[in-house]
């Protein structure tokens, strides 16, 4: 077995440790693995540093070669050159401080993107220190600094980010993938697996299988990555897969046992990383941190899923492009205000009750698409009533106007949503907005729910809109709150154009 209750002997554990010492991947694999981090870390530090260069050498033609903005100090190309070699080894070294070359923080998440700026930052406050504390024959052009900042977050941004599409597209393939194995396939083991698979391009994880003492009876009936055996059969796997991971799901795990696996596996100096789940698969698209409290280790879940850089960037946008929207589409708003009212009786705009970030009620503005004895076509009709509680809205609703039909197939009626946007309700691009009669169809997946702003359009939007099944539009936005990137955000925005011109699944 893995792990002892007491009752084992010094020898047995003697054997245990000589089995997972000789059975792990050998010398040669390490030190593979040891040639290929160094690889990319060479790889990385020489396309920052031709992404330096080249920042600083825009900043000089755009400075010195401007005719819209004139220099009349003197200057030399020499000074400026001999300034680039002594700053890009020094900016190469600020990269290294800032984790730049970690391999924790590079090809996933924003966190790579704000240390760049960090660096970079950094790098303009070393130069600016240069120039004051060892001015020789010239000083350094302040429009040149100015320039160089933007310049170089953009040049080793686009950079990087480049290369984040290179490799993604290679683990796509099935390339670049770093083999795991996760122990415990239980409901939380199996959904930590299955998360990590629909995330592998940015995870690089490849889910090998499943170990586990007491699985489920019925597991090997299940889709996804098999059951390759028991927690004793772990050394001879990880030999067999070349596994460097280890993820555990720790309620699948007796606190002894799990101990114990983390001092066989994650303190023996190996090619292995063990990664523990945090257990609430439930809120796994949330984001945690780990802060110590009375020295004791405490997990604090995040408020809201979008936060720091993100949060800023996604506001930018969700402002941008509202008032865009209100500016190009305001004349039109006024037509259809005017044409809602004069077709049929009642108010021009309708609020929908909906459930907000954070589990706070707003009303979403739509242009009425309805009659306004509604309630009293409905009643004599238990069929549309059982269809209405199942999906939430209805394919031939009789209650909707001609013009609302036209309305709703081109998405015009949401316009006046752009309003709830400016306001702060709503995001632009976001999971399906929900009242609170639809609640239940999100059972465990409720919280993710509340930890981002409903979207004007989304996933759903792009996949099928109306057409797209309950249990579907829930992973669709729970795929969304996992993935979320500003990129996406851009992607979904220019994707919504097509699904409205097409009108399919609007009803």
């Amino acid at each position: 077995m893995l792990y002892h209750t007491g009752q084992g002997t010094g020898t047995e554990k003697g054997k245990l440790m000589d089995i997972t010492a000789n059975s792990r991947p050998g010398l040669k694999t390490w030190t593979l693995s040891i040639r290929r981090r160094w690889r990319l870390t060479a790889g990385l530090v020489g396309l920052d540093a031709l992404a330096i260069a080249a920042a600083f050498a825009l900043a000089y033609l755009l400075r010195f070669y401007n005719p819209l903005w004139p220099y009349y100090s003197p200057f030399t190309l020499a000074f400026y050159l001999r300034l680039g070699l002594a700053m890009v080894p020094a900016w190469l070294a600020l990269f290294a401080f800032h984790h730049l070359y970690d391999p924790e923080e590079l090809l996933g998440g924003t966190r790579e993107y704000v240390n760049v700026i960090s660096a970079v930052t950094t790098g303009v406050v070393v130069m600016l220190a240069y120039d004051f504390l060892l001015r020789g024959e010239a000083e350094i052009s302040r429009g040149w600094l100015l320039l160089t900042w933007p310049l170089a977050i953009l040049v080793v941004g686009g950079t990087r980010f480049t290369l984040r599409r290179v490799v993604y597209a290679m683990r796509r393939r099935g390339r670049w993938l770093r083999p795991a194995v996760v122990v415990g396939a239980n409901e939380e083991g199996r959904a930590v697996a299955h998360h990590l698979g629909e995330a592998s391009a940015a995870s690089g994880v490849r889910i090998v299988g499943f170990v586990d003492d007491d699985p489920p009876a019925d597991q090997a009936g299940r889709p996804g990555p098999p059951l390759l055996g028991t927690l004793a059969d772990l050394p001879r796997l990880i030999a067999q897969h070349d596994v460097r991971e280890l993820i555990v799901a720790g309620t699948a795990l007796p606190r002894e046992r799990l101990l114990d696996l983390f001092r066989q596996f994650g303190q023996n100096g190996g090619n292995v990383t063990v990664r523990l789940s945090s257990g609430l698969y439930e809120i796994l698209t949330t984001g945690m941190r780990v802060r110590k409290v009375g020295y004791v280790p405490l997990v604090t879940l995040e408020r809201t899923r979008i936060t720091g850089v993100d949060a800023v960037l996604k506001r930018l946008l969700d402002v941008g492009g509202s008032l865009l929207g209100l500016l190009l589409a305001g004349l039109p708003m006024l037509v259809i205000a005017m044409l809602v009212r004069v077709t049929s009786p009642g108010p021009v705009l309708y609020r929908r009750r909906v459930i907000g970030q954070g589990g706070r009620p707003f009303d979403a503005l739509k242009f009425r698409t309805m009659r306004g004895d509604g309630a009293a076509l409905l009643a004599g009709r238990p069929d549309l009533q059982e269809e209405l509680r199942r999906a939430g809205k209805l394919k031939d609703d009789p209650r909707v106007t001609p013009l609302g039909r036209t309305l709703r197939r081109f998405s015009l009626d949401e316009l006046p949503q752009l309003l709830n946007i400016l306001a702060g309700q709503m995001s632009l691009v976001g999971p399906r907005m929900i009242t609170v009669e639809e609640w239940p169809h999100y059972g465990k997946w409720q919280h993710n729910l509340l930890t981002v702003k409903p979207g004007l359009t989304g996933l759903w939007q792009v996949s099928g809109r109306s057409d797209v099944a309950y249990e579907e539009r829930v992973r669709l936005d729970m795929h969304y709150i996992r993935n979320y990137t500003i990129w996406l955000d851009l992607q979904l925005v220019l994707q919504t154009v097509g699904a409205v011109l097409r009108g399919t699944g609007a009803y």
